[in-house]
């Protein structure tokens, strides 16, 4: 579990995030939701440490993150799985040398076992067969499975990711979002999602957070959006045609 207390950031004066609070559940696929500019990226990355919060505390299973020092910040890190927008593989490495690249930072084991645990980890994304290939002969769909296979090879608490089906099409997508939801559950990981694709919220969001021009605006199940009252988080979901039928019952 990860408790969000009060955050508060700004970037030359430009109150980014102000008085975000929030509690994202293990065993969930938590989703911060919002347009473009809102502050959903910037939240993700203060909750990782990637920007310093002005004020506020952020704890990680009852562990300050905020408070800790670099060392202590570096053992909750080794408990953390990122998917980045873009996939970010290394297209010098094949693609078992992508996903085995946090094992040989962080890990004490053999050379063999992670070779035995990057496999192990490609075939857990339904990846067999591409081990010796580079990012650039896979597709994107294949290439996010990668980063997904990397991002739990250290048996992560925590996996978060940034826009993860961006640039996907729709089936893929869904084919993403289902691997992400099916190691959620199976390794009861806490996993934070950033997106703004509505369809993700409907398929796997468990918990919603909807954030708006730097603030918490709405949270909540996809089951309660559909009977949301709040004018902006309605103004957001429902700009799509199939959504706005969705909840008209047609």
């Amino acid at each position: 579990m990860i408790e969000v207390n009060n955050i508060y950031k700004s970037f030359e004066g430009n109150d980014v995030l102000k008085d975000v609070s929030g509690v994202f559940e293990s065993g969930k696929t938590n989703l911060i939701i919002g347009q473009s500019g809102s502050g959903k990226t910037v939240l993700l990355k203060t909750i990782v440490g990637l920007h310093e919060v002005d004020k506020g505390e952020i704890i990680y299973d009852g562990r300050s993150f905020t408070g800790m020092h670099t060392k202590a910040r570096k053992d909750i890190r080794k408990e953390m799985g990122m998917l980045f927008q873009g996939s970010a593989l290394f297209d010098s490495k094949t693609v078992e040398e992508n996903v085995r690249f946090p094992l040989d930072i962080f890990s004490e084991m053999s050379l063999v076992d992670r070779i035995d645990r990057a496999n192990f980890c490609l075939k857990r994304v339904h990846l067999e067969n591409v081990n010796h290939l580079y990012p650039a002969e896979i597709s994107g769909g294949m290439q996010k499975r990668v980063a997904i296979a990397r991002a739990i090879a250290l048996n992560p608490k925590y996996l978060f990711c940034d826009e993860p089906n961006s640039g996907l099409d729709p089936r893929t997508s869904i084919v993403i979002d289902e691997l992400i939801y099916e190691i959620t559950k199976e390794y009861n990981i806490t996993t934070i999602v950033n997106t703004h694709d509505m369809n993700s919220v409907m398929g796997i969001g468990e918990k919603v957070v909807f954030i708006a021009e730097g603030e918490k605006c709405w949270e909540g199940t996809k089951d309660e959006i559909l009977k949301s009252d709040n004018s902006r988080l309605n103004d957001f979901i429902f700009a799509s045609k199939f959504l706005k039928q969705l909840r008209a019952g047609v």
